[in-house]
């Protein structure tokens, strides 16, 4: 698990790479929570979301956004955590230019950076949304969601009320072309205090259904 450092639109990031050992594999990019509420890379849900893709043969990527940790910069509301999203797929892209395929996992403010940043690269074709704070934040960007993806809640989140997440799957299921898959951990507030190990049951078994995809891609290329 190497340590890694990129540029960034307000100076150097901090994240931790692990590179895939299959040429042509897909790329996945790791987005944490809340920087000013504690959120970094070492959050236990990003840590293990991390390893649900790196031990599927993705070249993943976890890092702290701007402010946080060795990461240089400020807090910017999201603008410009978006723009840190961005910088960390291109890195992951130029060292990985036979890439075919790259997914995004963001864990609460992190699923709705992850979000946007797949509004706006064409590439990216699968998202894990975990705790995405749909009463907090903004989400009707996704007009029309590019990508098919899951998003996972807990039933005691007492931050982001489960029906807020569920109007907006609802908006997006909508949609043709798309598949937006809903899974709910059972007894788990918005952190996954206790939970961690079912939130990544349903994770890995969302990436397993999903993969065969990616691998005739692979393939393919």
């Amino acid at each position: 698990m190497p340590e890694v450092i990129f540029t960034g639109e307000k100076g150097r990031l901090e994240g931790r790479y692990q590179p895939a050992k299959q040429r042509h594999a897909p790329i996945a990019i790791i987005l944490h929570p809340h920087p000013q509420f504690g959120g970094t890379m070492n959050n236990p849900v990003v840590y293990n979301l991390y390893y649900q893709f790196v031990n599927r043969g993705f070249s993943t990527l976890r890092f702290n956004f701007r402010g946080v940790g060795r990461s240089q910069g400020t807090f910017d509301h999201g603008q410009g955590e978006l723009a840190d999203a961005a910088a960390a797929l291109d890195w992951a892209q130029s060292i990985n230019p036979d890439a075919r395929a790259c997914w995004i996992a963001g864990f609460s403010f992190g699923a709705w950076i992850g979000m946007q940043l797949l509004m706006r690269r064409p590439e990216v074709e699968g998202f894990i949304s975990i705790a995405a704070p749909a009463n907090l934040y903004d989400f009707s960007f996704l007009a029309p969601c590019p990508s098919s993806g899951l998003f996972v809640h807990g039933d005691k989140d007492a931050v982001v009320p489960f029906s807020a997440v569920t109007g907006l799957v609802e908006k997006l299921k909508t949609q043709k072309g798309i598949v937006i898959d809903q899974q709910t951990v059972a007894g788990a507030n918005h952190f996954f205090d206790g939970k961690t190990e079912e939130l990544m049951e349903v994770v890995g078994a969302y990436l397993d259904k999903r993969l065969p995809e990616t691998a005739k891609k692979i393939t393919a290329a």
